[in-house]
């Protein structure tokens, strides 16, 4: 019975599968006493994953041997690692960080195409040419990466959205665990959905409610927007892809809200920015690594400030349309080299790799106040009405002896729970003081809101949101040693907006905290 336990506590209950009829695997334990039989459905190099009658089970490879015709080959083995999803992600960005990764890992990289759509990357030791890892790679979309999962059909889904409340349920249903938990979802890169015109068009900026009435056919002249007076043609991805989705979602707007008949949908973001490239009554929403020949429309609102996709206003979220990278990961053990790669592609190495490939990476970047022209003179802007002309100094002041980070936080439409950017935020932050980067100095987490309300209510608001935020990124980082650091919290209420208070998007911009050094 000892020996019996002892075994099973090699062994992890990962979710549950109808018994299969096919039985080409049986592990047995060192000394005999325990065998296991079913359908090998994986090995990473040490661990087997096996469909069995009591349910799917990853074994130890060290503690059984293996016998029938579904073993494998343990001194030949090759880890494969199947992803699926977004094209935005897999067909430059994906094989930019696998052929970096192979470099520093002193391997030789070769690429298969198999179809358009399908490849696969050998991963293979210099010396003689061995492969030690391929990594399989579906191009098609979001929706599509998360079905595959659900077929145990891939490994990772590459996904330009979150995961869909369905989706979770389904998979959680499937034994995959809740993909939303900590560790089982990643932002690989950050991007960016900008408006984009034809370079023959005379507008140069739109606000973000004038994008959500073109989109939803409610304002379809160019006459309401600039001098020329013609019909808007209107480019959008096929919803069915996440970008698509996203659009829409960022825009505030049901499906059938964008189903609006003038809309011409697109198969990629590159066939969109080609056909707004040579329509001069075109526009079309891209990421902002797609842009191609095109005119990007900056971000206007009616109290006149104005927000461009830039690295640094996409990495703060300070520009309202963001487009987080994703990658989900079940809840179930990958190989080795994968699980390198992983952490890979959080390294500065690769976020260096994620720049050069056209998108924005998630290194912190250091501002110091005499770059930030624009907010200070949207600060004394509101000065004089429910902040005073003292509070704007004394909050310059403070912030002038700081330098801020590009990592900022914000919260979901309506909810006081952290928005998918900021939450991958907290982990990176939680990262680096347990790593001891920020040791030796002082962090302030600065709270701001918008508008709306009593100057007095919105300076607690912003204060209790600023120590909510402190207090995630202190709970997260369990190693860190904060007798090393100083953390502080500030508050200034609606005292620095970014954007107008006229509408939900620029309330949202306002509401964050920010994260400042000295």
């Amino acid at each position: 019975m000892v020996k019996y336990v002892a075994f099973l506590a090699t062994v992890c209950f990962v979710g549950f599968v109808q018994p299969l009829l096919a039985q080409d695997v049986t592990l047995t334990s060192r000394d005999g006493s325990v065998e296991i039989s079913g359908d090998l459905l994986g090995f990473d190099g040490q661990f087997y994953r096996v469909a069995t009658k009591y349910g799917e089970l990853t074994i130890d490879g060290s503690g059984v041997g293996c016998a029938g015709p579904g073993c494998p080959n343990l001194a030949a083995f090759v880890a494969e690692l199947d992803l699926s999803g977004a094209p935005e992600i897999g067909r430059l960005l994906l094989p930019a960080l696998i052929e970096a990764f192979a470099a520093k890992q002193q391997l030789k990289t070769e690429r298969t195409n198999e179809t358009e759509d399908r490849y696969y990357i050998t991963l293979s030791q210099k010396s003689d040419g061995a492969p030690v890892a391929r990594f399989f790679v579906q191009i098609s979309s979001s929706s599509e990466g998360f079905a595959d999962l659900l077929a145990d059909q891939t490994d990772i889904v590459m996904s330009t959205r979150e995961i869909s409340p369905q989706e979770r349920r389904l998979a959680q249903e499937a034994g995959m665990g809740d993909l939303t938990k900590r560790g089982r979802a990643r932002i690989l890169a950050l991007d960016a959905l900008v408006a984009i015109v034809s370079n023959q068009n005379p507008v140069n900026d739109i606000s973000v409610s004038d994008l959500s009435e073109i989109y939803s056919g409610n304002l379809n002249n160019w006459q309401s927007l600039g001098p020329q007076a013609a019909e808007i043609t209107p480019y959008l991805r096929d919803l069915e892809t996440g970008s698509g989705a996203v659009a829409l979602e960022k825009l505030r707007l049901q499906r059938d809200q964008g189903a609006a008949s003038a809309i011409q949908f697109v198969s990629s973001n590159e066939a969109l920015a080609g056909r707004v490239s040579v329509d001069p009554f075109g526009i079309g929403l891209v990421g902002r690594s797609n842009t191609l020949d095109t005119k990007i429309l900056t971000l206007t609102g009616t109290c006149g400030r104005s927000l461009r996709a830039t690295r640094r206003n996409v990495k703060t979220e300070d520009y309202p349309l963001t487009s987080p990278l994703f990658l989900y990961l079940p809840a179930r053990r990958l190989p080795k080299i994968a699980r390198e790669f992983l952490a890979y592609t959080r390294s500065p190495a690769a976020q260096f790799v994620i720049r050069r490939a056209g998108f924005v990476d998630q290194a912190p970047e250091e501002i110091s106040l005499d770059f930030q022209g624009d907010r200070l003179a949207n600060a004394i802007s509101v000065a004089g009405e429910d902040v005073s002309v003292e509070a704007v100094r004394e909050m310059v002041g403070q912030l002038r002896q700081m330098r801020r980070l590009t990592t900022s936080f914000r919260f979901e439409a309506g909810s006081v729970r952290l928005d998918a950017q900021s939450r991958s935020n907290v982990e990176q932050l939680s990262g680096a003081l347990e790593a001891g980067i920020y040791d030796g100095k002082t962090l302030v987490f600065v709270g701001f809101s918008d508008g709306e309300g009593s100057a007095k209510a919105n300076l607690e608001i912003s204060r209790r949101r600023a120590n909510a935020v402190k207090l995630a990124v202190q709970t997260a980082a369990e190693t860190a040693d904060f007798n090393q650091l100083d953390i502080g919290v500030l508050a200034y209420g609606e005292a620095m907006p970014m954007a107008c208070d006229d509408t939900d998007w620029g309330r949202q911009v306002n509401r964050r905290v920010e994260v400042w050094i000295r």
